[in-house]
């Protein structure tokens, strides 16, 4: 039978630094970008209220997982959020910021870990994860948020070569700290592209609002 810690903790290697880092990279890359045209835009963080007051915001993305509770090759999914605002004037009164409850599901697929040195093994992992989105807006074009939380997760291993070799694939249930920072370019009244860099992945996706 597998137990964890008979399962080698595979470094991410080439694929980590290689698909990784250029995920990274884009988003990064993406970021100061959206730093460099809001600084040419008319900022309206000073004022308040002044945004588009929606009353709930559906985001599907693709993910990269670089962190998370186990530590494999970099994983690869999709997922969708859900936000509903609760506070439209935000912490501070004096700028235009609002607070949503920020919900969904994600998917993940790692690579990585064997039984023994003889079978290779994969991870499926569902994540559930629920944040409070601190959402403050720099101009008409771009805003930025926080998102602390927690999610629950879900995995398990599954192995073809179990039949072979008398191991049994297994999974496991927890809950893990969210901590993700991000921006949306709001191409559109309706839509924007969204962008999160954090614990336990990195995420691209289109909202509808």
């Amino acid at each position: 039978m597998i137990n964890r810690s008979s399962l080698a903790n595979v470094s991410a290697g080439g694929v980590r630094e290689g698909f990784g880092r250029t995920g990274l990279g884009l988003l990064l890359g993406l970021f100061f970008l959206g730093t460099a045209s809001e600084a040419r835009a008319q900022s309206i963080i000073k004022e308040p209220n002044n945004h588009k007051h929606y009353s709930v915001e559906v985001e599907p993305h693709g993910l990269i997982g670089l962190f998370g509770p186990y530590n494999y090759d970099t994983g690869i999914g999709a997922g969708v959020r859900v936000s509903i605002p609760i506070v439209q004037n935000g912490f501070i009164p004096k700028l235009n910021n609002n607070v949503a409850i920020s919900f969904g599901t994600d998917w993940l697929h790692y690579t990585g870990c064997y039984y023994g040195s003889r079978v290779g093994c994969g991870i499926e992992s569902l994540f559930f994860p629920i944040t409070l989105q601190w959402n403050f807006f720099l101009t008409r074009d771009w805003s930025v948020f926080g998102e602390p939380g927690v999610a629950i997760y879900h995995y398990f291993y599954h192995n073809e070569g179990c039949d072979r070799y008398g191991c049994t694939s297994h999974g496991d249930t927890g809950a893990t700290p969210v901590l993700d920072v991000g921006a949306r370019w709001h191409f559109s009244d309706s839509a924007t592209l969204t962008m999160r860099i954090g614990y336990p992945s990195l995420s691209v996706g289109v909202s509808f609002m």
